[in-house]
């Protein structure tokens, strides 16, 4: 008996879903797949070792964590100029609306961002 239409569309998608099954657990049960992924773990890691580069540090010690030291306080300061920028234009906002809750976030936000910004300074005015 041969069906029509979308009965029979059905059993072929149905069929192909079946091989496909049948396919994927042939390859699963397959016992050389299970030694593939230590293979490329250990591909990985070697690629790691031995491709990776020594790296030594640039003389003296102390002379690296001030360069880290003034990188991440550069980065502190990059945000606290992006808040004061962000404060500036709140009180702007604020005053063209008249909103008196908007101005003081606003303030509060641009002392943050000064603050923010002079930090360094005031670390080593306060050690």
């Amino acid at each position: 008996m041969k069906c029509g239409g979308a009965a029979s569309f059905l059993h072929g998608v149905a069929d192909k879903a079946d091989f496909s099954i049948q396919l994927t657990s042939a390859f699963l049960d397959h016992e050389d797949n299970q030694s593939a992924a230590p293979t490329g773990y250990a591909a990985m890691v070697l690629t790691c070792t031995v491709g990776a580069a020594t790296c030594f540090a640039a003389g003296d010690p102390i002379s690296t964590v001030n360069n880290l030291s003034t990188f991440i306080f550069s980065l502190i300061r990059a945000i606290g100029l992006i808040l004061l920028g962000l404060g500036i234009m709140q009180v702007g906002l604020s005053m063209k609306s008249h909103d008196p809750s908007a101005r003081a976030n606003g303030f509060l936000t641009l002392a943050g961002g000064i603050i923010i910004t002079f930090t360094k300074e005031i670390l080593n005015m306060i050690i």
